[in-house]
């Protein structure tokens, strides 16, 4: 009994702060961190969705998207045209969800809850919480070797230190670089959404500069621009046509988790203009210019070395091999910490902020943003990034192949929102029980479901064979098309779905709802959630004031709105 009373009590303090007397499903519903954002924390204008773009498109990722294009026989000029379009494509699909964000200030674990139930949308929430613990570590695990180049730099030995790990898949010195750069990771955790806007305002600064001086380095060490840019595709005919559906396929399936991703920080916004017309141009911009770069960089590597070294670390690491020059070790270290700079800014707004508002849902007695950020972050240290990532292993593949089936969320939730609801949420049901308007079959909704396993099964028979097994070519190609598979099959089949059984929250008393109407009821959820200050980090994003949990007593109801 004792031990019971003392699971009790340790539960009670890890408890995040809530209502007095709510019940588990108002808490499952109403999470502080889940509610609409109020006027006084949106912060995020024009300019810091510019400058969040402008750090988040130089990474090591991007940097080499084109060189997979030119491998795969395009030109240099045909991969770069391929950037252009894909990304401008991925652009206009990620303004999608962020007009959905912005308008109503809603995270991506509440928008699911229209299109596919209050309790069916853990699902997606799932899947998204998953896919983004994994890819921190194998983010971080990048990260690491950045901080490996970058204590090389100063201490050239380094990678001699004796290897205490065995068989384990990775040495000493790479698994004490990880670590490094997981510890230093850390801290950027703790600040809360609408803060850490001015981490992406430091890093847009350093990170494009250290792109241009890494280019300006790599020609003038080269003499020119190598000899990629002079040299034609290899490709003719179909295969030519598929290498360029291909390519502009993945540099959209490079940007699915983050179209997910983006309401949980355009909820933020000042005004849904400011969320979409920034991100609208900065993101083709931005990518295109990085992967323009990569090319050349790449290829002056080709007169430097005599091979094409497309990874900018390879390059770096080359780099330290062949010279002792003190200028060029500075020169290393500055690029190598810029890149462990931009590889902690992806870690950031692909993973930890999108892992820790899912987490909020799926466990909102206990786990708030911030708590699921570093839930996050320990699994993904916890997961062995260096063990899946290890030569041979398909674990890669299957990684970056999984993108394609987030298509099919998109598309049910952009088919839903905009044809369906005709762009209108009625947000009192988005936080409500049985009787919400999105409950449909206990909390579950099939039209959801059964748009999104259509989505899926469109690409599942390519994705098998991605992963090494015999598929016929119809459904190869059918899967280069990836991401506009399970989109469209997943946004057309909502679509006729809902017509042949119409959903009942469509009608005049949803497509009337008006803008002040829900800023009333935000504002009504401010009195109910109240914040001591929207400076307190710890008051402002992760919950309300302490006071409110330790009222146990009282007994107060979550107001029925």
């Amino acid at each position: 009994m004792e031990f019971k009373k003392l699971l009790s009590k340790i539960a009670y303090y890890l408890e995040v702060e809530h209502v007095p007397g709510s019940t588990q499903l108002e808490r499952y519903l109403r999470s502080s961190d889940l509610l609409p954002v109020e006027p006084a924390r949106r912060q995020w204008h024009f300019k810091n969705f510019v400058f969040f773009w402008l750090a988040e498109c130089i990474n090591i990722n991007t940097w080499m998207v084109a060189s997979t294009m030119i491998q795969g026989g395009l030109s240099w000029w045909e991969a770069w045209v391929c950037v252009w379009i894909g990304f401008i494509i991925a652009a206009s699909f990620l303004v999608l969800a962020a007009h959905i964000g912005a308008t109503y200030h809603i995270g991506f674990p509440v928008i699911v809850r229209a299109p596919f139930g209050i309790f069916g949308a853990l699902w997606p929430v799932l899947n998204r919480t998953v896919m983004a613990c994994i890819w921190y570590g194998v983010q971080a695990w990048i990260g690491g070797e950045c901080v490996t180049l970058m204590i090389r730099a100063i201490w050239p030995s380094y990678v001699n230190m004796k290897n205490t790990m065995g068989s384990s898949g990775t040495t000493t010195y790479a698994w004490v670089s990880f670590f490094i750069f997981w510890l230093c990771s850390l801290p950027a955790l703790w600040f809360p959404v609408h803060k850490i806007r001015h981490l992406f305002t430091v890093k847009s600064v350093i990170v494009p500069i250290a792109a241009i001086l890494f280019f300006v380095w790599a020609v003038v060490k080269a003499h020119g621009l190598g000899p990629i840019v002079n040299q034609s595709g290899t490709l003719h005919g179909s295969d030519h046509v598929w290498a360029w559906i291909k390519g502009i396929m993945s540099c959209i399936c490079s940007f699915c988790t983050l179209i997910l991703n983006n309401a949980d920080f355009s909820r933020f916004a000042s005004s849904p203009k400011t969320a979409v017309l920034s991100q609208l141009v900065t993101i083709p911009l931005g990518f295109g210019v990085t992967c323009f770069i990569g090319l050349i960089v790449g290829s002056a590597s080709q007169t430097i070395y005599g091979k094409s070294l497309w990874d900018p670390l390879e390059l770096l690491s080359e780099f330290l091999y062949h010279t002792h020059s003190h200028a060029v070790r500075t020169g290393v270290f500055f690029l190598a910490f810029s890149f462990a700079f931009a590889q902690l800014g992806v870690n950031v707004s692909a993973n930890s902020v999108s892992a820790g508002s899912d987490m909020t849902a799926l466990f909102p007695r206990f786990i708030n943003i911030r708590r699921g950020s570093y839930v996050c972050a320990i699994v993904g240290i916890a997961m062995c990034p260096w063990k899946l990532l290890s030569s041979g292993s398909k674990f890669t593949t299957v990684l970056s192949a999984y993108s394609v089936f987030l298509s099919s969320f998109c598309g049910t939730i952009s088919a839903d929102y905009f044809i369906v609801r005709k762009g209108y949420y009625s947000l009192p049901d988005l936080f409500e029980g049985k009787n919400s308007a999105y409950w449909y079959h206990f909390g579950v909704s099939w039209r959801g479901f059964l748009a999104y396993l259509l989505g899926v099964g469109i690409n599942i028979v390519g994705f098998v064979g991605a992963v090494g097994a015999t598929v016929p070519e119809t459904a190869t190609h059918i899967y280069d098309l990836s991401f506009f598979g399970g989109f469209i099959v997943s946004f057309v089949a909502y679509i006729i779905i809902c017509t042949i059984a119409p959903i009942k929250p469509v009608g005049d008393k949803y497509l009337t709802e008006p803008v002040s109407e829900i800023e009333a009821y935000i504002s009504d959820l401010s009195h109910v959630f109240p914040r001591s200050s929207v400076d307190d980090d710890a008051s402002s994003s992760q919950g309300t004031t302490p006071s409110l949990k330790k009222e146990s007593d009282v007994g107060m109801e979550i107001k029925s709105l």
